[in-house]
């Protein structure tokens, strides 16, 4: 019965990977694109542009919605809290390496609460919704994406408050991925899974096209905490011969 378990494990979730995938590559050459503004060879306002501007937020919104999607599947039959925790503290040291490194090295500002930050945030936000019905989860995405046009107030100023979205003054930051409106996607993401009952699906083996093409959904987490480094010097080697 282990073996019949891990088979449909393996099967169901080379979906997600392929998904990941995709999101890994929009990422990079998303980041390819800022940085060849960064080093001069793109006009200064062109990550201000409308593409590129709502580009960025589809590339949040789906590694948030996946990762809702991810939670429901590990955890539909029962709360496994050691895979929990070993995932969390590998976003939240990941989290923690990107907030050191852009100090120094990120333009706009320290990330106190970006994308790692938001997803290590909302495992424990779709932990605490993942038992009630998928409409009511839907519904609590649709109030958390509608927030992001109400009120605002100076009491969430303080960088300590940076997590809720609800300051009245957007910190500066290379990137800035509050839970109002971030948490949505990913409420999304488990509201879908549960009303698909996708811990119920089963499909074929992972072919060795799909390993190799899901690679870098399965390696997400490495491929972020490397890909600027590598781009940024590999720039800065061509800039300088």
């Amino acid at each position: 019965m282990e073996h019949s378990g891990a088979h449909r494990d393996s099967a169901r979730l080379q979906s997600i990977d392929l998904a990941r995938s995709v999101a890994v590559v929009a990422m990079v050459y998303f980041h390819f694109t800022f940085d060849r503004v960064l080093f001069g060879f793109l006009p200064p306002d062109t990550m201000g542009q409308f593409f590129w501007y709502y580009f960025a937020r589809m590339i949040a919104g789906s590694f948030l919605f996946l990762s809702g999607v991810s939670l429901w599947l590990a955890h539909a039959k029962d709360l496994r809290w050691r895979a929990f925790w070993i995932r969390w503290l590998k976003l939240a040291a990941a989290a923690a390496i990107v907030t050191a490194g852009s100090i120094w090295f990120v333009p706009g500002g320290p990330i106190w609460f970006g994308i790692l930050h938001a997803m290590a945030a909302v495992a424990f936000v779709g932990l605490a919704v993942l038992r009630l019905p998928w409409g009511v989860i839907a519904g609590l995405a649709l109030v958390v994406f509608a927030a992001a046009w109400g009120p605002r107030f100076a009491a969430f100023d303080p960088i300590w408050l940076v997590w809720t979205g609800l300051a009245e003054v957007r910190p500066a930051m290379g990137d800035y991925v509050p839970l109002i409106p971030w948490a949505a996607p990913a409420l999304a993401g488990i509201a879908m899974a549960k009303a698909l009952r996708l811990e119920t699906l089963r499909g074929s083996e992972p072919t060795r096209l799909t390993r190799i093409l899901g690679f870098a959904g399965r390696h997400s987490l490495i491929i972020y905490l490397v890909h600027q480094p590598i781009l940024f010097g590999l720039f800065n080697l061509y800039v300088r011969l």
